[in-house]
């Protein structure tokens, strides 16, 4: 059962159909949603005792088993409402997390994504363990009962997150030291972002012939890929990679684990903010995208906007100009409208990525003769 709760804060999902998606994406059915209206979060419950009777009577009628919340919840408020509510109660902040635990294959972003599952853990050990007290020390049976389970659990925790930092530093070194490779040899680097489903990974295969797992579903592309792009028209390869997809309300803790895989997009010569153009809501999608960009440092990056799935636009709003500008932060940005998966408009995204890279790069200049081959220039003069 999906909950909402309308703090008369801007772009409320009135619907809760991001919210199920997300439950979708993570292997649930939603069978029922409730929204309600508050001016603040009840301490105890969040939506208050007579909401909570609503919730609670709603889902046994609809026979559902949990019940996720589209705000965050504190430790105390979900253990007071599934005491109330006799279910399993979540928030957003979770099943992100799980979403992200079931799809992170790469060695980083399983790393990533523990962490942040560790940390989020670490502050909701609220079950009572005093049936599970350890013996109690000290000569005379003085100081008190020993260690209980849930410091021990505490404990065990915090070792654990101390150890995926430090093994996370080992692989931002590793990146670092990949990306000083890329930058001796003058490569210029791409990064692809934008708000989850709105076509990243679809857009990275049409464009290098790449194989990334891409569906239309939230964050089915969690680990950076990169390949190479070879634009004729500049004669240079490029470097593009294809991150995580953004969302709103992303947990801070996510955005400060995939620190590292978003390193990616701060790092770039170029970022192709990619936009789902048949979303109504998309200047929200593209707010929270550079919300998410100005944490990381990236949010000084040039820009060239990317408008995606053209050919799922209705007639009326079908662009007279595959090419303008749009305006981001007061800024004029480049903008291409393209179907990445129809193959719609990737050659004039390939001409504008051309004419940026010429004019961010010198020419390429055609490789030298080896200096020790005199033959060619003096033939038959060498002994």
């Amino acid at each position: 059962m999906l909950v909402g709760v309308d703090f008369g804060l801007p772009h409320f999902d009135a619907e809760l159909q991001e919210l199920g998606l997300l439950a979708e994406s993570g292997g649930l059915h939603p069978v029922a949603r409730l929204t309600c209206k508050r001016k603040a979060p009840d301490p105890a419950l969040f939506v208050g005792s007579g909401k909570a009777n609503e919730i609670k009577e709603l889902a046994l009628m609809h026979g559902a088993v949990e019940v996720l919340f589209d705000q965050a919840l504190s430790p105390a408020q979900q253990r007071n409402l599934e005491r109330h509510i006799g279910l399993p109660v979540n928030d957003r902040t979770l099943l992100i997390l799980e979403i992200f635990a079931q799809r992170a294959r790469s060695h980083e972003g399983k790393l990533q994504v523990d962490l942040a599952r560790q940390q989020y853990l670490s502050t909701r050990l609220v079950r009572r363990w005093s049936h599970l007290e350890r013996q109690s020390g000290g000569i005379g049976m003085r100081g008190g009962p020993g260690e209980t389970q849930i410091e021990l659990d505490r404990r065990m925790i915090n070792d654990s997150i101390k150890r995926i930092k430090e093994r996370l530093v080992k692989v931002k070194k590793q990146r670092h030291t990949q990306r000083r490779q890329r930058e001796r040899r003058d490569t210029f680097n791409i990064s692809l972002v934008g708000y989850t489903n709105a076509g990243k990974s679809t857009l990275f295969n049409a464009l290098v012939k790449a194989r990334a797992y891409a569906a239309d579903q939230l964050f089915a592309t969690l680990d950076t890929t990169t390949r190479q792009l070879y634009l004729g028209e500049a004669g240079r390869s490029v470097s593009l990679s294809d991150t995580v997809g953004f969302i709103r309300d992303l947990p801070h803790g996510l955005v400060e684990a995939f620190q590292a895989t978003l390193q990616e997009a701060t790092d770039a010569d170029l970022l192709l903010h990619v936009v789902d153009a048949a979303n109504l809501d998309f200047p929200e999608q593209m707010a929270e995208v550079q919300k998410v960009l100005a944490e990381i440092g990236a949010q000084h990056v040039p820009q060239l906007l990317v408008f995606n799935k053209l050919d799922a636009l209705p007639p009326e709003r079908v662009p007279v100009q595959m090419l303008d500008q749009y305006e981001v932060d007061g800024v004029a940005v480049p903008r291409v409208f393209l179907s990445a998966q129809a193959g719609i408009g990737l050659d004039l995204l390939r001409a504008q990525l051309s004419d940026i890279v010429k004019a961010a790069l010198p020419p390429v200049t055609p490789e030298l003769e080896d200096p020790r081959d005199f033959t060619r220039e003096y033939p038959g003069e060498l002994p």
